[in-house]
């Protein structure tokens, strides 16, 4: 019985060593060739400093990101204050003021009974505007409209809460042509 072990042993030696044999030389030879040139040892990571917390030490700024802005706009046009030039914040919103001047695009004029109107593309909206329309989220009312162009008076709310006219235009589209402020 310990013969047939024995053999059995040996038998299962001899088939391991062959597997190991010629069977996988070529594809450790080639293991080896593309590894050769690679650094044996690899440099250790740089050394992580440890965090060091900074206080917060901001709480009588304003918030940059809060409603602050908002209610100074409020509080200046109830009160009368942030200048001559605030907005009427009472007045019911176009549907054009939903969105800002430089997604807009002009695409047309047309005229009747001696009136200008501006056709203005909003999304997959094309909608019909005259002079005293608002568009865009700055207040923009339209001061004029020609074959080319929708001019705009924008009032714009300065760090102080002050309230300055900027004018734009808004352009026909034709070949790149775009929203321009002046």
């Amino acid at each position: 019985m310990k013969a047939r072990i024995l053999t059995a042993a040996a038998a299962a030696v001899f088939l391991l060593a062959a597997c190991e044999g010629g069977e996988h030389s070529d594809l450790r030879a080639e293991l080896d060739r593309l590894t050769r040139d690679l650094p044996r040892r690899v440099d250790p990571l740089p050394q992580v400093k440890p965090y060091e917390p900074v206080p917060y030490e901001a709480f009588d700024v304003a918030d940059p990101f809060g409603p602050t802005k908002i209610e100074l706009a409020t509080k200046s046009a109830a009160s009368g204050g942030g200048g001559a030039l605030a907005p009427d914040l009472n007045r019911p919103k176009e549907p054009l003021e939903a969105y800002p001047l430089e997604t807009l695009t002009m695409v047309g004029t047309l005229t009747r009974q001696k009136q200008s109107f501006a056709l203005v593309k909003a999304d997959s909206g094309l909608y019909r505007v005259r002079v005293g329309n608002y568009l865009g989220q700055n207040f923009g009312v339209i001061t004029k409209i020609t074959d080319s162009e929708i001019t705009l008076r924008e009032l714009i709310q300065d760090s102080a809460g002050d309230w300055a006219e900027r004018e734009s235009a808004l352009l026909l589209q034709e070949a790149g042509a775009t929203t321009e402020a002046r």
